[in-house]
């Protein structure tokens, strides 16, 4: 199979681009870190992975398995640190837990002190004051933080695009409609609109996404219009103007591919912006439902909890690591595009 093959020009950024070592190291890092937090129910969960009973093997963290089945009474799914379901299963079995063996929602009703509880051999990290494991909490925070600003950089990058490479391929009255329009739809205040919308409606991941969206995708318009103003007249757009190609075929198959340039070089900010956006929210307590798992609920626990401070240093250690790691990235993605480097 043959491989992919790269032009000059993108052979030299991606030899500036793994020539910054801080920017590519952080990549790696963060794809890392990232990835495990995608199997976060094999890493922290409280249903174990693998159960031998009866010389039969089952999986609970890939289905459902009643209690009937341990020789309980009820038809909900088994509660697997109930003393009568361990015991049951260890004495015609075994189970294998992952290496925390709480959910992001498990309460430890077994704590020797009142939550929240410090760092111990069973809970690395502490517990937070309704008794959830730490730990649990920060990798299933992380995930869903990295998710929401993928999809939020996805999606209001699109719009960006497509508003940005329209005002600045038609200019004229459609450019001035346009930046008039970003002006006022800019000055609405996000943070008061949400705070409306959340008396009327509860809010949860895609009502957020929907609301962010509305006015995260205004950043990537000015430097898409910029160059699509710059590059409309130049000789290859008239040239294939006279060859009769359509205005959408010039915008996104001609102009659009030197605009992406200076667009891939914003989009690792705009993804430490959604991050950012959604933690502040959290905080505020306008955002994810209650109970969530969230790094901005975790910090509202550490503020009204200054007696445990590994709630704090928990959620400030796992939101520098993730944002640092993301502007490295960005920086290394800038300078590998930028021409005066290259």
């Amino acid at each position: 199979m043959a491989g992919i093959t790269l032009s000059p020009i993108q052979q030299r950024r991606l030899q500036s681009f793994r020539s910054n070592r801080r920017g590519y190291w952080s990549m790696w890092i963060f794809l890392v870190l990232f990835g495990l937090s995608l199997c976060a129910e094999l890493i922290a969960n409280d249903r174990p992975l693998v159960i031998s009973y009866q010389g039969e093997l089952l999986f609970p963290v890939l289905q459902e398995i009643p209690e009937q089945r341990f020789g309980g009474f009820l038809p909900t799914e088994a509660d697997y640190r109930d003393p009568f379901i361990r015991e049951e299963i260890e004495a015609n079995g075994w189970m294998l837990w992952p290496p925390i063996p709480f959910s992001y929602d498990t309460i430890n009703y077994d704590l020797e002190i009142p939550s929240p509880a410090p760092p111990s051999a069973e809970n690395w990290l502490g517990t937070d004051d309704q008794g959830r494991d730490v730990a649990a909490r920060v990798i299933y925070g992380f995930r869903i933080s990295v998710l929401f600003g993928l999809t939020l950089t996805f999606f209001s990058s699109i719009i960006g695009v497509i508003a940005g490479a329209i005002q600045g391929f038609y200019g004229g009255k459609v450019d001035l409609i346009g930046q008039r329009f970003i002006e006022v739809w800019s000055g609405l205040p996000m943070l008061y609109l949400l705070i409306i919308l959340s008396s009327i409606v509860q809010p949860n991941f895609w009502w957020l996404l929907g609301i962010m969206l509305l006015f995260s995708w205004m950043g990537l318009v000015d430097v898409v219009r910029a160059e699509f103003l710059r590059a409309r007249n130049f000789e290859y757009v008239r040239a294939a103007r006279a060859l009769g190609l359509s205005n959408t075929m010039i915008m996104f198959r001609h102009i659009l591919p030197n605009a992406m340039v200076a667009t891939l070089t914003f989009m690792p900010f705009i993804l430490t912006g959604a991050i950012t956006g959604l933690t502040s929210l959290d905080f505020l307590g306008f955002g994810l439902p209650s109970g969530s798992p969230s790094l901005g609920e975790l910090i509202a626990q550490a503020k009204t909890n200054l007696h445990a401070p590994w709630l704090g240093i928990s959620a400030f250690v796992s939101l520098a690591l993730m944002l640092t790691l993301l502007v490295f990235t960005g920086e290394a993605v800038r300078d590998a595009f930028d021409p005066r480097k290259n």
